[in-house]
């Protein structure tokens, strides 16, 4: 046999586990908490402060212990395809999971820092009984000092919190699609409610809809323009103009 053959018959490379030693390494932070007892270590990540329209989204995991997960990454460094089997990897080992979201109107009414803690904490009350979270980012003070550990950066360096980043991100950009559907002239498939130019040149032309947030600067209205000569007509409205 040829030894081009040959090579296209051998079986696929397995890869071989992480050694015990190797586990603890890229389970360091996990493995800080397991020594102490506490086993349900929960990885906590957002997705979506930074958009225009659509909820901002949080993802709380809690795996197994000991248990890693080859390929889980930050979900911002993976390509959708990645994400998706990634993401049933996880939710298949995890022993609970929960997401969270605050809608648009949540983020107007008390701002997107608060909106994404009380995310957090929705996503969190779906878990049950935890022994402590892992925050990606700053402290989150909502969730209680003691019961949580802020790392900036972890949703590239701890595990559990690079699959809530996953869980979170899949989870969001499937609500978009499907909003898309409603609103298809914003592109949100594509651009998951982002200000790209798709998305601003649509908001120039259509104006918001109900799930774009008014308190970020692109979606706000522009008063000066409405009082221009060509401005449309229905800006014009004589109660619009009406004094207080």
């Amino acid at each position: 046999m040829p030894a081009a053959a040959k090579s296209k018959s051998r079986a696929p490379k397995r890869k071989r586990k992480p050694s015990p030693q190797r586990l603890r390494k890229l389970l360091a932070m996990e493995w800080g908490f397991w020594d102490r007892g506490l086993v349900r270590v929960a990885g906590v990540d957002e997705v979506g402060r930074g958009p225009l329209a659509g909820p901002v989204m949080a993802a709380a995991v809690i795996l197994p212990a000991e248990t890693w997960i080859d390929g889980v990454d930050d979900s911002k460094r993976l390509n959708a395809d990645r994400r998706l089997d990634l993401y049933q990897k996880i939710v298949d080992t995890a022993i609970v999971y929960g997401v969270g979201a605050a809608s648009a109107r949540e983020i107007d009414r008390i701002n997107i820092r608060r909106a994404t803690a009380l995310a957090m904490q929705r996503a969190i009350a779906r878990l049950g009984d935890v022994d402590h979270l892992l925050v990606d980012g700053l402290a989150v003070p909502e969730l209680g000092t003691e019961t949580h550990t802020a790392i900036v950066g972890g949703d590239g360096c701890v595990h559990c919190i690079s699959a809530a980043s996953i869980v979170a991100k899949v989870t969001r950009d499937r609500l978009m699609a499907r909003l898309a559907a409603r609103y298809p002239q914003y592109g949100w498939e594509r651009n998951m409610g982002y200000g790209t130019r798709e998305h601003l040149d649509a908001l120039n032309r259509l104006g918001p809809t109900p799930h774009h947030r008014a308190s970020f600067q692109p979606c706000q209205f522009d008063f000066a323009d409405a009082l221009l000569p060509d401005a449309p007509g229905e800006m014009m409205d004589p109660e619009f103009m009406e004094e207080g």
